[in-house]
C-alpha cells in the first residue's frame, strides 16, 4: 500500500473523526446516568486489550513494544490522558458536545504556543498571530465579563490544556521511543491507572446500557485503528487539518440527538479557532518542507 496516498488518508481521517464523535456522544449518554470514572475505566480495559493485540502483531512483538528508556514519562503520559478523558466527558455532561468541542478545538494552538518551552521549537510571528486569533475566538465563546459566562466552560478548556500537554509529551518521548512503544504504554498504564482510580465507583449497569458500553469500547478501538491506518497511508501534515471535522460531527450530534443549542457566539468563535488552527498546521507543514 502507498505510504503517501493523501486522498485515502483524508478519507480515513474523516471516518476517524466521525467514529470518535460517536464515541463522545455515547460517553455523554452514559455519563448522564453513571459515574464518569467507571465508564472510562471499562473503556480502558477494552482499549488496553486492543493495544496489546496491536503490539503483539507489530515487528518485534510485545517485548519490543514494552521496551523504553523513559518509563516514568510514559506512565505519566498514560495517566495524564486518562485524567483528560475524565475531564472531557464531565464537560460533555455539564456543557454538551457543541460547546465542549468548540473550546477543545483550541488544543493545537496551545501545543503551538507551548512547543517552544517544552520542545525548544521556534515559533514564528505567523504562528503567534494564529494563536492570537484563536485566543480571540476563545473569548467570543467564553464571553468573560458578561452575565452569560459560565465557570463550567473552564472544564473543556482544562481538557484542551491537558491534551495539549499530552501531545507535547508524545512528541518528546518520540525522540527515543517508537510510536508502537508509546501506544502500548498509553493503553497499558492508562488501564492500570483507571482501575486504581475508578474501581471504587463501580455501580451496576442495566442490560441496555451494557450494549451502549460495548459500543463505546468498539468505537474507541475502531477510531484508534482508523487513525493508525490514516498515518500509515499518508503524511500527518496532509491529513491533520481534517481532524477538525470531529467538531462538525460532534456538534451535529449534539444538535440533532441531544437538542443542544447552537449559539451564534459558539459558531463565530469556533470558526476563528479552527481557521487559526488550520493556518498554524499549514505553516508547520511549510516549515517542515523547507527544512
Amino acid at each position: 500500500m502507498s505510504q503517501n496516498n493523501a486522498p485515502l488518508g483524508i478519507g480515513l481521517m474523516i471516518a476517524t473523526t466521525f467514529v470518535f464523535a460517536m464515541q463522545d456522544g455515547i460517553s455523554q449518554h452514559l455519563a448522564r446516568e453513571y459515574n464518569v470514572m467507571m465508564i472510562v475505566m471499562i473503556r480502558y480495559w477494552f482499549f488496553a486489550a486492543f493495544v496489546i493485540a496491536i503490539a503483539s502483531r507489530a515487528k518485534g512483538g510485545l517485548r519490543n513494544a514494552v521496551r523504553t528508556e523513559q518509563p516514568k514519562l510514559q506512565i505519566f503520559r498514560g495517566a495524564l490522558l486518562c485524567a483528560e478523558i475524565c475531564v472531557a466527558v464531565q464537560g460533555f455532561v455539564y456543557l454538551g458536545l457543541i460547546e465542549s468541542h468548540a473550546i477543545f478545538a483550541s488544543y493545537p494552538l496551545i501545543i503551538a504556543a507551548l512547543s517552544g518551552v517544552v520542545l525548544g521549537e521556534q515559533v514564528g510571528w505567523r504562528r503567534w498571530s494564529a494563536i492570537g486569533v484563536g485566543f480571540i475566538g476563545m473569548l467570543i465563546i467564553l464571553q468573560p465579563g458578561t452575565g452569560v459566562f459560565s465557570p463550567l466552560a473552564l472544564i473543556p478548556l482544562m481538557s484542551a490544556l491537558m491534551f495539549a500537554l499530552y501531545g507535547l509529551l508524545t512528541r518528546y518521548v518520540a525522540r527515543k521511543d517508537s510510536a508502537a512503544t508509546s501506544f502500548f504504554w498509553t493503553g497499558a498504564s492508562g488501564a492500570v491507572f483507571m482501575t486504581l482510580a475508578g474501581f471504587a465507583f463501580w455501580e451496576p449497569l442495566s442490560p441496555p446500557d451494557w450494549l451502549w458500553m460495548a459500543l463505546l469500547c468498539m468505537t474507541g478501538a475502531g477510531g484508534h485503528f482508523l487513525l493508525i491506518k490514516t498515518y500509515e497511508v499518508a503524511e500527518a501534515s496532509a491529513v491533520q487539518p481534517f481532524a477538525y471535522l470531529q467538531l462538525v460531527w460532534a456538534s451535529s450530534l449534539g444538535f440533532v440527538i441531544f437538542a443542544e443549542e447552537l449559539r451564534a457566539n459558539i459558531v463565530i468563535g469556533a470558526s476563528l479557532i479552527v481557521s487559526a488552527g488550520v493556518f498554524a498546521l499549514l505553516r508547520e507543514r511549510a516549515k517542515a518542507r523547507a527544512v
